[in-house]
C-alpha cells in the first residue's frame, strides 16, 4: 500500500492541534446512533449524533457533502458554512477520506431524493494517517478500482473489511453460523467446555504437531491436534453431551483447503452412536446454511447443492473397490507405494494406513459432489472407532463429504479400555512424538467405564467456505498465517 499520503496528513497535526485547540484522538465521545437506525426513522427535525468513518467528500463552495459510514451503513453528510462554527468549517479543510468523526443535525431529504444528516456540529474522533483505498460503485452495482492484491488483504484485514463489503458480509455470516451451531447443541442439552490448548501428549488424530517447551515443568508440550481424548474424559465424568468449539494446530502443509491453525466444533454426546450423529449433523448444516441466507438449496462456486436430508450414504471400501477397479485392501505395502507413485502422489509418511487414505482422496473423495456419507471405514484407518458387530474388519466411523471436501469425521466411539488400550500402544510405538508414551489419564477414565457414544468432529472454516461461496479457506479466516514480509 503507497504511503505517499501519509506525511501530507501527518503535517495536518500540528493544524489541528496549535492552530484550532483540537485533539485530533481524544478520550470520549458521544454515544451515537447506527446509521441504519436513522435510515429506518427517516426524516426528523431533532437532531441525532452519528459517528463514523468518511468515505466520500465533495466541495461546493461555501457548502459540502461527505459520506459517513459506521458498520451498519452509510448516509449523506451536509455542511454548510453559514450552519457550522468557524472553527468546525476550519476543521473540515483539515479532513481525509478515512477520518473518524461524529457529527450532530437533523435529517432531511435532498432534491435528490437522498437522505442526509444536515450537520450543525462536527468532532473529529482520530485522524486517519493512511489512505485507504477508494473503490467506486456505479449506477449499476460495477465497482471499479477494486484492490486484487490479496497478500494485502489478508495481512491488513482493517483494510479488506473497509473496502470489501463482500468479506465483511463473509466474517459476519461466520460469526452467526457458529452462534447457530452453539444455539443448536445448547437447546439439545449439550454443555460447552474449554479444555487444555497446550497438551503434555497429543492424541485424538494423527498429525504432526507444534512443539514448545513449558519452561517451569521443564517438560515438552505440544499444541493439541484434537480435544477428543479430553471431552471423552469428561463423558467418563458424567457429563452426557458435551462439546468444544475452538483452535486446532496441524504442523502441515497450507493449500486452499488446509489451514495449520483451524477451528473444529468437536462434540459427544452418550447413549449415541454414528447414526445419531449422522442426524446431528444433517440438523446442524441445515441451520447453518438458513443462517447464512441459504434454503434447501446452496451454490457453491457455481453448481448447486441439495441440503435436503437424507444425505447419500457410501461405504468406504465399496467406493474405493469400485473407483479404483482393485481390492486394494488386500495389496501389501510395496504394491501401494508403487501405486502411489504411479499416481504421482506423495506423501511423507509411507504406511499403509496413509497410503489408502490418499488412495481414498485420490479415488473418490474429490469427486464426491452433493453431501455424502462415507461410512464403514476399515479398522486400519480408524483405531479409536467402535468395531461393526456384522462386519469384522470394519468401524463404525463416517466422514462427510462435500463438493470434494472433508466437512466432518465422527465414530460411535471405542469404550472397551482393553483394546483401546492395545490401538494406543501401536500407535505410540511407531509415533516419532509419542515415543511409545500413552494418555495413562484418558485410559483410566476409559477404565472407570464410560456408555456407548458418538463423537463427531465439523471444519468450521470448511463449513463457512461452502456456505458463504469461497474458494480458499484463508478467506474465511480473519488472520491466516503469513511468510513474514521483510
Amino acid at each position: 500500500m503507497s504511503d505517499d499520503n501519509y506525511s501530507v496528513r501527518e503535517e495536518k497535526l500540528p493544524h489541528l492541534k496549535e492552530d484550532l485547540g483540537i485533539d485530533p484522538y481524544p478520550a470520549g465521545c458521544l454515544i451515537s446512533e447506527p446509521i441504519s437506525k436513522i435510515r429506518d426513522s427517516g426524516e426528523t427535525e431533532e437532531s441525532v449524533v452519528l459517528s463514523g468513518r468518511l468515505t466520500g467528500k465533495r466541495e461546493h463552495g461555501k457548502t459540502i457533502f461527505a459520506d459517513l459510514r459506521d458498520g451498519s451503513g452509510s448516509i449523506q453528510l451536509y455542511f454548510g458554512k453559514k450552519v457550522l462554527s468557524e472553527k468546525n468549517w476550519s476543521v473540515l479543510d483539515l479532513l481525509d477520506l478515512g477520518d473518524i468523526v461524529q457529527v450532530k443535525g437533523s435529517v432531511f431529504t435532498t432534491r435528490m431524493g437522498e437522505l442526509t444528516i444536515r450537520c450543525e456540529e462536527l468532532d473529529l474522533l482520530c485522524k486517519s494517517l493512511r489512505q485507504l483505498p477508494v473503490v467506486k460503485v456505479d449506477a449499476l452495482g460495477v465497482a471499479h478500482d477494486e484492490v486484487t492484491d490479496r497478500d494485502l488483504l489478508y495481512r491488513h484485514r482493517c483494510v479488506d473489511l473497509q473496502v470489501n463489503p463482500d468479506s465483511l458480509s463473509r466474517f459476519i455470516k461466520r460469526s452467526r453460523i457458529i452462534t447457530a451451531l452453539r444455539s443448536y447443541l445448547d437447546s439439545h442439552g449439550f454443555l460447552e467446555v474449554e479444555t487444555p490448548v497446550l497438551q503434555p501428549l497429543y492424541g485424538g488424530a494423527a498429525a504432526e504437531p507444534f512443539e514448545t517447551m513449558y519452561e517451569s515443568m521443564n517438560q515438552q508440550f505440544y499444541l493439541r491436534i484434537a480435544t477428543e481424548l479430553y471431552l471423552k474424559r469428561l463423558i467418563a465424568g458424567g457429563i452426557d453431551r458435551v462439546y468444544e468449539l475452538g483452535k486446532d494446530f496441524r504442523n502441515e502443509g497450507v493449500d486452499r483447503t488446509h489451514s495449520p491453525e483451524f477451528t473444529q466444533l468437536e462434540l459427544y454426546e452418550a447413549y449415541a452412536d454414528y447414526n445419531v450423529m449422522m442426524n446431528r449433523f444433517e440438523e446442524m448444516i441445515r441451520l447453518a446454511a438458513d443462517t447464512a441466507g441459504h434454503g434447501s438449496t446452496v451454490v457453491y462456486q457455481g453448481t448447486g447443492y441439495d441440503l435436503t436430508p437424507p444425505f447419500r450414504r457410501i461405504g468406504f471400501m465399496d467406493s474405493l473397490r469400485e473407483a479404483s477397479g482393485e481390492d486394494l485392501f488386500s495389496w501389501d505395502t510395496d504394491d501401494l507405494k508403487n501405486l502411489m507413485h504411479e499416481k504421482g502422489l506423495i506423501t511423507q509418511a509411507n504406511d499403509r494406513i496413509t497410503m489408502l487414505d490418499k488412495l481414498f482422496d485420490h479415488y473418490v473423495a474429490h469427486r464426491i459432489e452433493q453431501p455424502t456419507f462415507v461410512i464403514d471405514y476399515p479398522e486400519e484407518l480408524s483405531p479409536l472407532a467402535k468395531h461393526k458387530a456384522d462386519k469384522p474388519g470394519v468401524t463404525e466411523r463416517f466422514e462427510v463429504f462435500f463438493a470434494g471436501l472433508e466437512l466432518a469425521n465422527a465414530f460411535s466411539e471405542q469404550n472397551n479400555p482393553r483394546l483401546q488400550r492395545r490401538i494406543l500402544t501401536e500407535q505410540a510405538e511407531t509415533s516419532v512424538h509419542r515415543k511409545g508414551e500413552l494418555d495413562e489419564e484418558f485410559l483410566y477414565a476409559l477404565e472407570t467405564g464410560i456408555p456407548p457414544t458418538g463423537g463427531m468432529g465439523i471444519g468450521i472454516d470448511r463449513l463457512v467456505m461452502i456456505l458463504t461461496d469461497t474458494g480458499k479457506i484463508r478467506d474465511t479466516i480473519l488472520f491466516p498465517h503469513l511468510r513474514r514480509n521483510d
